[in-house]
């Protein structure tokens, strides 16, 4: 592959609507030191794409202000968290064998290089992500998973949605026999929570409405609580005995309602705020039943192998709602804007 090879890419270079999604051709990256240059199969859309490209993060100084997940995005960027694919090239200090291997990307940007480090950056945000058709990662993020047989379209599903919804499922020490609350539980993270809980032997109360309800019973919810209804009535009906540990993406008014149905030493576990980010509990429903908020930003080093055994395991069966060209980008997050559908949607480079 010489120097002057261009690739197609979708690139943001500026905060905005989907018409900031723009195609275009950059040079095809380096792999640096220590880094795989990788081909993308596919790429999965996430929230934190739409968010990236709005400037909706916040700073903790200036919750208004336009930032991306982690402070001011260093613009041109290329868009895309998610990657499978398979690495054509390897930079010096990388194993030569790796080339022609079939890889998912562990998307963060840790603090340290530890196994339990916390990710404090994003691809796709913090560094050049998988809108594109080549991408390069740090060989250390670039996990094997030729043996797998999930398609490239089902394991680029897998290192945001699942990864975070991992790191929910370690952070709140989920266990075999507990009973498990999913809210959002028909977005992208909400489905993983219910299928990833369902693998290890947990009960799951999923909330959802609509259309989707279906869906998310068949994703290995044991019960389903309508949002439209009275939800705190309908789980208390569900679980009478409560909650051991709830796995929440929409915060907003459901914290002071749900912290109430937890039971004794229960977690809260909050990787989200779809439904507001204002929240309000009574306290004395913490400490007298020794009950813990716990917040959940993605995943740890350890929590990403974990997952990357189970994608090599097929143990979950990740579901595609839709999938896109790469010149489509913009109409695809526009499909996911809209939360019309169940699972992830996908672009193919």
């Amino acid at each position: 592959m010489s120097a002057s090879d261009v690739m197609r890419a979708v690139r943001i270079t500026r905060h905005g609507g989907p018409e900031v999604l723009e195609l275009t051709e950059v040079a095809v990256p380096a792999p640096q030191e220590g880094e795989v240059l990788v081909r993308v199969g596919a790429v999965a859309l996430n929230n934190t794409d739409l968010w990236t490209r709005e400037g909706a993060y916040g700073r903790p100084e200036d919750p208004g202000a336009l930032s991306g997940w982690r402070g001011p995005i260093d613009f041109p960027r290329i868009q895309g968290a998610d990657v499978a694919g398979r690495v054509v090239a390897v930079g010096a200090g990388a194993p030569e064998d790796l080339v022609g291997r079939r890889v998912v990307v562990d998307p963060a940007i840790y603090d340290t290089e530890g196994p339990d480090a916390n990710p404090v950056g994003l691809m796709g945000s913090e560094r050049d992500g998988g809108y594109a058709e080549y991408v390069t990662a740090p060989v250390k993020r670039a996990h094997d998973v030729t043996e797998s047989p999930l398609t490239d379209e089902q394991l680029a599903t897998l290192p945001t949605a699942y990864g975070t919804a991992l790191g929910m499922i370690e952070r709140g020490r989920l266990h075999k026999g507990d009973t498990a609350l999913v809210s959002g539980a028909s977005g992208g993270v909400g489905i993983a929570l219910v299928q990833l809980a369902r693998a290890r032997g947990a009960r799951v109360l999923a909330i959802s409405s609509g259309t989707k309800i279906d869906a998310v019973r068949e994703a290995g919810a044991h019960d389903v609580i309508d949002r439209a209804g009275d939800i705190t009535e309908q789980l208390r009906a569900a679980a009478p005995e409560g909650i051991d540990v709830a796995l929440d993406v929409v915060a907003g008014d459901l914290v002071g309602e749900g912290l109430p149905l937890l039971r004794e030493g229960g977690r809260w576990v909050v990787a989200g705020a779809l439904g507001g980010h204002g929240v309000a509990f009574d306290v004395r429903r913490l400490y007298l039943h020794n009950a813990q908020v716990i917040g959940s930003s993605m995943h740890t080093p350890t929590h990403f192998g974990l997952l990357m055994d189970l994608a090599r395991r097929a143990e979950v069966q990740p579901v595609i709602a839709a999938s896109f060209a790469l010149e489509q980008a913009a109409q695809a997050q526009e499909e996911l804007s809209r939360r019309g559908h169940v699972g992830k949607i996908v672009l193919r480079p």
